[in-house]
């Protein structure tokens, strides 16, 4: 497998786990802690001879799931030991391998909660000999809203079992949560939330309209072998893909949305380089261990601090080096400034490739009191300020989504107050949507508001109108 001297992380954990220690170790991406745990259990698997499920590992994502198991398979190659791989995003037989192999009873299950909670619920999962439960990233399983299903998963197996807890960070709600659930633990922490050192971090201060120019100029001029761009919008990651292939790259995406052949099929392509540039969201910043990653870009800055050191983490893995570019628009610059507290370092803002313009001004409280500019020159790689992702038309849609069922609500519920029919003006009482591009047509004064009392009131005898004259229904237009 190509170990020849333990990580920090592997040194001090193993002994901990032979000692069937409780243990929380808390280590940064790429440092060996997978087979920090893999090692150690296999060992006692492999002494003790069950034939039972013994292992329970938990992860918060298919990739990692697939990746772990892929360790299993190398390190227990003359063990015998037997583990299976429990996610979702399948057809129909590859749940069926699933049951088979969980009915079966392989040594060691590796699975995302919410998959592994499906098969429970059909009665054949059985936990109540479990030995070993392993949380990997459990910060992100948190993050990523597993908590009731880790609390449903752990309260079926047996009270008396070691547990180990692994993470890329240490937040308060892991320490609680930490308590709930290990005994005594021993407690490993290695430096915590640093990204490490051979990696030359590198900020750009864009429009969002900047994004795209920058970046091919990066990679014009950069010696890139492989390179992975993180957005935090999934919907964009499209987008990016066409964009760099217009360009001249070999680029593909990976997504939540996109099926787990297709996400592995593109993932195996990267690897084996076959890809310059994989677009993904943050999917791929856990846990996901590929060679040769020389550049990580941040298409737009992640939502916490900790999420940046995951994703910058991809690159300088096993003591190579690495780069990491981030774009930071205006309304981003505050996220910048707890990023630079987390890592406790000052990022170099690096000028703009000549030709693409002027960027925004570092003044984070500035831009934070005035909401930014929300896309300077009305971009369609962030017209809507937060399109983080480079969405054409992002802010648009949205915004006309969000027209159009507030006005469909407005039109079916009783107006805030009556007003007589001939007092009505523009803009006074809510007016049914238009189609885009088609003019409204002219009303007869009243009409409008007397069709609408028609709608809501119970069938009534036709009221006569000002002059007269009795209304009529006109047809409705196609936006009704």
């Amino acid at each position: 497998m190509g170990y020849k001297q333990a990580t920090p992380v592997q040194a001090q954990a193993i002994p901990f786990i032979l000692e069937s220690k409780d243990l929380i170790a808390c280590a940064q991406t790429g440092t060996g802690k997978t087979a920090a745990f893999l090692v150690p259990t296999l060992s006692k698997i492999t002494e003790a001879k069950y034939d039972f499920t013994s292992t329970l590992i938990l992860v918060p994502t298919r990739e990692l799931a697939k990746q772990i198991d892929d360790q299993v398979e190398g390190l227990s190659y003359f063990t015998g030991a037997t583990s299976i791989a429990i996610y979702g995003g399948n057809n129909a037989q590859n749940w069926d391998q699933q049951k088979k192999a969980l009915t079966s009873g392989a040594d060691i299950i590796i699975a995302t909660p919410g998959r592994l909670i499906a098969h429970m619920q059909m009665g054949y999962v059985k936990l109540d000999q479990v030995k070993y439960l392993i949380l990997d990233e459990a910060d992100k399983m948190l993050d990523m809203g597993f908590m009731d299903d880790l609390n449903k998963i752990i309260s079926q197996l047996p009270k008396e079992r070691q547990t180990l807890m692994f993470s890329a960070t240490m937040p308060p709600k892991i320490r609680t949560f930490a308590k709930q659930i290990l005994q005594e633990p021993e407690e490993i922490s290695l430096s915590i939330s640093k990204p490490a050192a051979n990696i030359d971090q590198r900020i750009y201060l864009v429009y969002d309209n900047q994004k795209l120019r920058v970046l091919q100029h990066i990679l014009k001029h950069a010696e890139i072998q492989t390179m992975i761009l993180f957005t935090s919008r999934k919907n964009a990651v499209n987008d990016i893909v066409r964009s760099l292939q217009k360009m001249g790259f070999d680029a593909e995406g990976i997504s939540s949305d996109r099926t787990q052949d297709e996400r592995e099929a593109t993932l195996q392509r990267f690897r084996n380089k076959q890809l310059q540039v994989l677009v993904a969201t943050d999917v791929m910043s856990r846990g996901i261990d590929v060679e040769g990653i020389s550049h990580v870009v941040n298409f737009d800055v992640p939502q916490d601090a900790e999420d940046y050191v995951h994703r910058i983490g991809r690159t300088a893995r096993a003591a190579t080096s690495g780069v990491a570019i981030t774009f930071v628009n205006e309304q981003d610059q505050e996220r910048l400034v707890k990023i630079e507290k987390l890592i406790e370092r000052e990022l170099p803002k690096l000028p703009l490739p000549e030709g693409v313009g002027e960027g925004p001004t570092f003044d984070p409280v500035g831009n934070s009191k005035r909401g930014g500019n929300r896309g300077r020159g009305g971009a369609p790689a962030g017209r809507g300020g937060r399109s983080e992702g480079g969405r054409p038309e992002g802010r648009r849609r949205e915004v006309l989504g969000s027209g159009s069922r507030d006005n469909n609500r407005r039109r079916d519920a009783k107006p805030r107050s009556e007003k007589p029919a001939g007092e009505i003006t523009e803009g006074s009482a809510p007016r049914p949507p238009r189609t885009e591009g088609q003019p409204q047509a002219p009303r007869v004064e009243g009409e409008e508001v007397k069709r609408k009392k028609k709608r809501r009131k119970k069938p009534a005898a036709p009221k006569a109108a000002e002059g007269g004259q009795t209304t009529t229904a006109t047809p409705t237009s196609s936006a009704e």
